[in-house]
């Protein structure tokens, strides 16, 4: 019982409307969708908002690199959470024919830009709210925006909807191991100062996840790799402040509505003590991106030889290679 009311206590506002009502909600409830879209709002409206761009900006690069490698003209195609279009500003009219842009941020999606060509639409639309018609796209792109979807699950399973057969999804997002130089830092301090720690880093999928939910979904023939930046900052709180600048700041319910001076100036101190390089100023942050790639089951896509239809073991799999044989192996 004492455990029960503990967690109680401690799950956001909206679980415990639900539980009250006699409700089982079937995910956890853990950012606040509002506040996110506020962040967003503020940051777009802010008149130095392109000096944030550089993070998300390489990254939508990159990803929009991958798109290319798909050699494939995709006829209708949509960007999830396209936040100031760092996607649509990279993808080619000889790629997409037509390129709907979604996110919660209306100033946001009204900045977002294309390239030369491109045809175009934008909806004001929730990612926890997509409701495209099904089998209606040739292409899902998102980059950097659904590591603040509660129901990941659910939102993938909708995307996989949408998808025609033998669709792709491609998609970024922030890893487990982001900003853990911040968190540390913070969470040291507060130990120090306050006896306790506060969530005011909001948490990150971990890339060991992302297979088991795309594969959950039904997502096949899935690519998934990581790739770290690390970007110097003159002190922790250039890096706090370009966060907020890039509308990534903390949204989750439970984060706290104060952080005191105190906590902040020793947070500071042990992150230039913690993780400054020597003979260099300033202070690196890391952030880990997911990269991922899931196609939509389809008729004409490679399956698997049937089971024990292979020639030779695996275990000889070595001895193949030396001679440069291609024989099929027993599964």
């Amino acid at each position: 019982m004492i455990r029960n009311c503990q967690s109680l206590l401690t799950a956001p506002k909206p679980m415990l409307l639900l539980r009250s009502l006699g409700v089982q909600p079937s995910h956890q409830i853990i950012f606040d969708r509002n506040s996110k879209r506020l962040q967003k709002e503020r940051a777009a409206l802010s008149a130095d908002v392109a000096l944030y761009d550089y993070l998300k900006e390489e990254i939508g690069f990159r990803l929009a690199d991958r798109i290319f490698d798909i050699k494939r003209e995709f006829k209708a195609a949509a960007d999830i959470g396209c936040n100031r279009g760092y996607l649509s500003r990279h993808i080619l009219a000889e790629c997409v024919e037509h390129l709907t842009l979604t996110d919660t941020s209306a100033t946001m999606l009204e900045q977002a830009k294309g390239t030369p060509g491109l045809k175009m639409a934008k909806i004001v639309k929730d990612e926890e709210d997509l409701d495209f018609d099904d089998n209606s796209l040739d292409l899902v792109i998102s980059s950097l925006s659904l590591h603040w979807v509660n129901d990941l699950p659910g939102c993938f399973a909708k995307i996989k909807q949408c998808l025609k057969p033998d669709g792709v999804f491609i998609a970024s997002l922030f890893g487990g191991d982001t900003l853990y130089e911040l968190r540390s830092s913070l969470q040291l301090a507060e130990l120090e100062r306050k006896g306790g720690i506060s969530p005011h880093i909001s948490p990150f999928t971990q890339i060991r996840d992302i297979g088991s939910l795309l594969n959950r979904a039904g997502f096949t023939m899935l690519t998934i790799d990581t790739d770290e930046m690390v970007i110097g900052y003159p002190t922790m709180f250039e890096l706090m402040w370009d966060l907020k600048g890039m509308a990534e700041n903390n949204a989750a319910f439970n984060r706290p509505a104060h952080l005191s001076r105190e906590t902040m100036l020793a947070a500071s101190a042990i992150y230039q003590e913690l993780y400054a390089k020597a003979n260099e100023t300033g202070v690196p942050a890391t952030f880990q991106i997911i990269y991922f790639v899931g196609w939509k089951p389809g008729p004409n896509q490679p399956q698997p030889l049937e089971r024990g239809t292979g020639e030779v073991s695996l275990k000889d799999l070595g001895k193949i290679i030396e001679k440069g044989g291609k024989v099929q192996t027993k599964t």
